[in-house]
């Protein structure tokens, strides 16, 4: 079965048209400043209203308080958490949006990292690359091999510098519950349509050819 499809760091409308046309699983939306990405609540409102009812809104945050997240709870399907939040800041989110699917975000470096995220009180993990200067969309290959060894019990999101020209390696290899991509779908900081095709189109063929 293939892995299911988030694109990360929608942003436009044209954006969302993109989506629409190909029919990924998710889209992402940066919704913590000051990420070049983030978009407010009245620019998610336009989003989420263009977007397909199909795929899953994803709202990644990066170290929000409540009131953050309560000002998008409204348009989305996933909170996504992407900083340094405590186990006992995901409990309260719980309780706060108790219809929304969590997911905490690990930027892998050892195992011991992926361990304690999979303790977590959440539904998913992503996990990413680690870079000093940022917490994510830097392009940069996560530690496939220590993910492929310290698999976590909870299903994951595999992100950190997938591209057309690995996505089938990666899996291959990681065999992850999805596959996150931002950057590498993206001309000029924009996201690409034709990118954004080739993708899916990698993934699908993976999955006729599986089935031949």
């Amino acid at each position: 079965m293939n892995p299911r499809l988030k694109i990360c760091g929608i942003r436009r409308i044209q954006d969302v048209e993109y989506l629409n046309a190909y029919m990924p699983d998710y889209a992402g939306f940066i919704l913590s400043k000051p990420f070049w990405r983030y978009i407010d609540p009245g620019q998610m409102k336009i989003l989420h209203e263009t977007l397909n009812s199909g795929i899953r809104r994803v709202g990644v945050f990066v170290n929000p308080d409540l009131k953050e997240i309560r000002n998008y709870a409204e348009f989305l399907d996933v909170i996504q958490l992407h900083g340094e939040e405590s186990r006992e800041f995901v409990r309260l989110v719980r309780e706060n949006c108790p219809d929304l699917e969590i997911w905490k975000a690990v930027r892998v470096r050892n195992p011991e990292e992926i361990h304690k995220a999979d303790l977590f009180p959440v539904d998913k993990l992503v996990l990413d690359s680690f870079s000093e200067n940022s917490h994510g969309g830097t392009g940069t290959v996560a530690p496939w091999d220590v993910i492929i060894r310290n698999r976590p019990e909870k299903e994951f999101f595999l992100a950190g510098g997938i591209s057309q020209e690995n996505i089938a390696e990666a899996v291959e290899k990681v065999n992850p519950y999805g596959i996150d991509v931002s950057s590498s779908v993206e001309t000029d900081r924009c996201k690409d349509g034709s990118k954004i095709q080739k993708i899916i189109g990698i993934l699908q063929n993976r999955s006729d050819t599986n089935a031949g």
